[in-house]
């Protein structure tokens, strides 16, 4: 009876510790609960803006977040003026092909955003990098007929912001920009361009923005040391105009003209010269025997498919223009007279076979009767001897009949006549045939250096 009491006690321990101890677990999470309400729980607390970064002490005294600057500076009033100057460092390439040409330069606006004006004891400018730009407002220029450009990143982003405490404002970058250029090659390699770099804003009409060079035309400024291996840089100038879009209005637009002048001794120690050296080697033809065919034959092909690999190395770094360049005049008009030196070899070939194939023909033929040099020796009829032909020739007959004898004399001297006229034909034609060789070292050379004073005081 004793064991069952102690059993019964010992359940009622055991359940009352497990009540006990439930009770304690369900207050301390009650606990936990209200003093995580009290602290804030973070799922139910809210997050900060990630993508707002925290202000800097110069934006704060800038007072950046005060003011918006999607807009520009005095919207609603009167355009604002953005003053613009260039400092060119380099002419990086001009192409023909592509008619383009690639400029580095430094690019900077001026213009004035009281929004950004800020206190100073010393009047001192504060300057800031790329990172600014995005938060202000800026002028939005582009460069117009542009095919590449980017601003430069190495080591940072080449990009400088300057602000006065009166809210003036420096914005300058460093660009590489390949533009357009139309180019007029009618007097190629003799030839002058003149290229222009065009700015403008890409948003604000004339009405918003008036976009001026700051200082005329010294606002251009050019490092003295750029040079190009093929042009001269003559002049570097500046201009504005206004550029219309008909369904945007009327824009300002600033120009950077530069005139090029190109370099001429490089074309002509590649093009020229071996151009006119070759016509030269197609002259020695006319010194050489016109019989010597292996000869002549070859140095006129040569000269003839030089002069072809000459235009053809020319035009290939050319674009393909619908008109003629005055390179195209010179080297076709000297084609010309190298393929003009291969016809007349050929001509002067053809007569000299003729000529030889007439010579034989009068060696083939047999002697006749009208080339015996006595006249007596021609017998009319049977009643005349030698004896009827007195010393000059004269027929005597018996009866004293003088005229028939006459008339036969007379027809033995046409016959010799008309054989001594076919010999002198025959003398003439050869003399002719070996002569054109003689005038063709004269005629040749003679007109070359006429066409050659002719262009040169055309095109130079």
């Amino acid at each position: 009876m004793l064991t069952v009491h102690k059993m019964h006690f010992s359940i009622f321990l055991l359940l009352w510790g497990w009540i006990l101890s439930t009770e304690c677990r369900t207050h301390r999470q009650g606990k936990e609960i209200h003093e995580v309400y009290k602290k804030g729980s973070p799922i139910l607390k809210r997050s900060p803006d990630i993508t707002k970064s925290p202000l800097t002490k110069s934006e704060q005294l800038l007072r950046i977040d005060d003011h918006d600057f999607s807009m520009r500076p005095g919207f609603g009033g009167p355009a604002i003026p953005v003053g613009v100057d260039v400092q060119v460092e380099s002419l990086d390439s001009i192409s023909e092909v592509d008619m383009d040409f690639t400029m580095t330069l430094y690019l900077r606006h001026y213009w004035k955003d009281e929004r950004l004006s800020f206190p100073s004891t010393n009047n001192q400018s504060m300057t800031f990098d790329g990172r600014l730009v995005k938060k202000i407002w800026v002028p939005d220029m582009f460069f117009v007929h542009s095919k590449r450009s980017f601003i430069h990143d190495t080591t940072t982003d080449n990009v400088m912001l300057r602000v006065q405490p009166d809210g003036k404002v420096l914005y300058s970058l460093r660009v590489t920009v390949t533009a357009m250029c139309n180019m007029d090659f009618s007097r190629f390699p003799l030839d002058t361009q003149t290229c222009s770099l065009e700015i403008e804003s890409y948003a604000y009409t004339e009405d918003d923005l008036m976009l001026y060079w700051k200082n005329g035309n010294d606002s251009l400024k050019t490092d003295e040391r750029i040079s190009l291996s093929q042009f001269l840089i003559q002049e570097f100038h500046t201009t504005t105009k206004l550029a219309f879009y008909s369904s945007t209005g009327w824009y300002n637009r600033l120009y950077i003209n530069f005139t090029l002048r190109r370099h001429i001794f490089f074309f002509l120690l590649q093009t020229y010269f071996p151009a006119t050296l070759m016509v030269m080697l197609s002259w020695v033809s006319f010194w050489i025997d016109r019989r010597a065919v292996p000869a002549r034959v070859p140095l006129g092909i040569t000269t003839v498919l030089t002069m072809s690999t000459i235009i053809t190395g020319v035009n290939a770094s050319m674009p393909r223009v619908s008109y003629i360049k005055a390179v195209d005049i010179y080297l076709w008009v000297s084609f010309v007279f190298v393929f003009l030196s291969v016809l007349e070899y050929a001509a002067v070939n053809y007569l000299t076979t003729v000529q030889e194939r007439k010579e034989r023909k009068l060696r083939d033929k047999p002697a006749c009767a009208c080339s015996l040099p006595q006249p007596r020796a021609v017998m009319v009829d049977g009643s005349y001897n030698d004896g009827d032909v007195n010393e000059l020739g004269h027929f005597m007959s018996e009866d004293g009949d003088k005229q028939e004898r006459m008339m036969v004399q007379l027809a033995l001297g046409s016959e010799r006549g008309s054989a001594r006229r076919k010999n002198q034909r025959y003398v003439s034609m050869r003399i002719d045939t070996h002569a054109i060789d003689k005038y063709s070292r004269i005629i040749f050379p003679g007109a070359y250096i006429l066409f050659n004073l002719i262009y040169w005081s055309i095109f130079s």
